[in-house]
This record gives C-alpha cells, sequence and structure tokens, in this order.
C-alpha cells in the first residue's frame, strides 16, 4: 500500500512540474537585438553647442525647432535634480538590457515575425500614466518612474501606485505595453467575458516573462498578493452569489478590474484586498483552460472568452 500511495505522488509532483515548466522555453537561440539610446544622458549633458547633434540623432522627440525652449528645459533646476536622482540608479543600463534582450527572445519565439524595437530611455517628470510607450518601431522607457518605491520624489503618491516604482518592474511594464498591441480590443460587455479578457493579457505576461514572479507581474504588495492566493474561493464564491459573472454594469470594472488601491466588494475589509482582483480571477481562469487544454499561446488569444470560460474546468484554490 505504501509503495502505491508513493508512485501516486510521485506522478503527481511530476505531472504538477510538467504544467509549471509549460512555459519555460528555451529561446537561446533565438537572436534578438537590443538597441538603446540615452536620450535621458544626451539630452540633459547637451550644451548650446551639441543640442543640434542631439536633435539629428533623436528626431522624434523634438516636435518643435526652438532651441530656446530646450536649453530652458536642460537648464532648469528641478529637471538637472532629476537627472541627477536617475542616473544614480540607471547609470549602468546594462542589466535591464539584458532583460530587454531576453524578453524579446520570448516574444520572438511566440511572433516569429516581431521586430526588436529601438529602446529609447526618457524622462517625463514622474509621468507613471506613460511609463512605457511601444509605438511603431519605438519603445520609450521613463527611468523617472523606477527610482524605487521609497524615493523621496514619490512621497505624496499613492502606495498602490509607488510600490511599481521599481526598476525590477520596469520589463514588467514594457512586456504590458507590447502585449497590449498584440491584443484584440475588448467588445465583450459581461463581466466575466472581461475577466477573461484581462487573464488572456496575464497569461501571455506567464509566457513572455517566465522568470518573473506573480506578484511581480500583478504588481501587487506582498500582502495583498498573499490575500489574493488565499482568498480565491470567497471572492468567485461572492462574484457568483452576487450574480456578477454576466453582468454588464460598467461600475464593475472601477470596482474589479481598473488600477485602485482596493477593490470594491462593499465589506468590512476590502482594504485588505489588491485592486483589480478581477483580472487576477480571470488569469486564474485562463491557466486553469491551458492546463486542461492542448492550445498554444496564438490559439488562445483567438478563443472567444465564453468558450475558455466554458472549456477551462476552474476550480477556485481554497
Amino acid at each position: 500500500m505504501r509503495k502505491i500511495v508513493s508512485l501516486l505522488m510521485l506522478l503527481m509532483i511530476v505531472f504538477s512540474c510538467k504544467k509549471e515548466n509549460k512555459l519555460k522555453v528555451d529561446v537561446s537561440q533565438i537572436n534578438a537585438e537590443v538597441k538603446v539610446g540615452r536620450f535621458d544622458i544626451d539630452f540633459y549633458t547637451s550644451t548650446a553647442e551639441t543640442l543640434a547633434k542631439t536633435k539629428q540623432i533623436y528626431p522624434i522627440l523634438f516636435p518643435h525647432d526652438i532651441d530656446s525652449v530646450w536649453m530652458n528645459k536642460i537648464n532648469n533646476k528641478d529637471e538637472q535634480e532629476l537627472f541627477v536622482e536617475t542616473q544614480k540608479v540607471f547609470k549602468d543600463f546594462y542589466p535591464q538590457e539584458k532583460e530587454l534582450e531576453k524578453l524579446f527572445q520570448y516574444v520572438k519565439y511566440y511572433n516569429p515575425n516581431f521586430q526588436e524595437p529601438v529602446v529609447i530611455t526618457v524622462l517625463t517628470n514622474i509621468d507613471y500614466d506613460n511609463r512605457v510607450l511601444y509605438d511603431k518601431g519605438f519603445l520609450l522607457i521613463s527611468l523617472d518612474s523606477y527610482l524605487g518605491a521609497t524615493h523621496e520624489f514619490y512621497g505624496d503618491y499613492p502606495e498602490y501606485i509607488k510600490q511599481n516604482n521599481r526598476k525590477e518592474h520596469l520589463i514588467v511594464d514594457v512586456a504590458n505595453a507590447i502585449v497590449n498591441t498584440q491584443m484584440h480590443p475588448n467588445t465583450e460587455r459581461n463581466f466575466i467575458d472581461k475577466m477573461i479578457y484581462e487573464g488572456k493579457k496575464m497569461y501571455v505576461l506567464d509566457a513572455y516573462l517566465p522568470e518573473v514572479s506573480d506578484r511581480e507581474k500583478i504588481g501587487y504588495s506582498e500582502e495583498k498578493f498573499d490575500w489574493a492566493v488565499a482568498s480565491e474561493e470567497q471572492i468567485w464564491k461572492y462574484f457568483v452569489e452576487k450574480g456578477l459573472l454576466y453582468d454588464t454594469s460598467l461600475k464593475l470594472n472601477q470596482r474589479f478590474l481598473d488600477v485602485a488601491p482596493f477593490s470594491k466588494f462593499y465589506l468590512g475589509e476590502d482594504n485588505l484586498s489588491p485592486g483589480r482582483i478581477g483580472v487576477w480571477i480571470g488569469w486564474q481562469i485562463v491557466r486553469s483552460y491551458m492546463q486542461n487544454n492542448d492550445v498554444s499561446l496564438p490559439e488562445l488569444l483567438q478563443t472567444k472568452e465564453d468558450e475558455i470560460f466554458k472549456k477551462s474546468k476552474y476550480k477556485p484554490r481554497h
């Protein structure tokens, strides 16, 4: 009897490992070139004599040709202070270049026609809504948004925002920017379909960033991530019992899908929850679907949300 139990446990472990390693593919032979332009350095060290050369190198970043405006910006005390602080964190950008290279390798593995964008590092006066911009072959990264969660420049920011103002989260924001261009616009109205649509995005992050932790990918604090994991069954039960799955109210976006300090169950302990808990649940449903169906990543993105839900065999953890 002991031998049978031991064999069953071994099989469970092996099967579990296979599931966990499904996305850890070998991309070492995929060539991905990372070209980085340090506009932040080139611009803020420019002089009246060298500005013309900087403009020639980065024409897309100079919407007008009034040099006095640019020199005033370069010589502005606050902007120079921001530049100095950014240099303390990102004077050496090599670690981030290696992360970008690995990301581009995974993206090319799943999308052979993917063209690596030209990476340009910039400062945007901490515009955290636009930390990363990806369009038409260019990837702009606002380095002043990643100086560290406790940096004095972020002192007045909400905790749920500044907790991701870390260099470790930079690669997640870049991956998200790429994923958003690869997804068809969401036209679904049911809450369950919206959750699964967001879950698809998170699963693509699983594929593109297999070595990044779930907590980093979803952008939760450690405490709120643990709450989400421990409360999955209760969250799902709430959604079902309140009849929210096929509800089309836009208020559910604000309560459970949008970036926020916490999700709004209208219960006494809402503040313990993270925002975007509907995204978390959608992620788990898509993971369950991928574990229980032989489907490629491109096929997943083409599959309707209602079909994913029906075939997911989703059972929340408890």
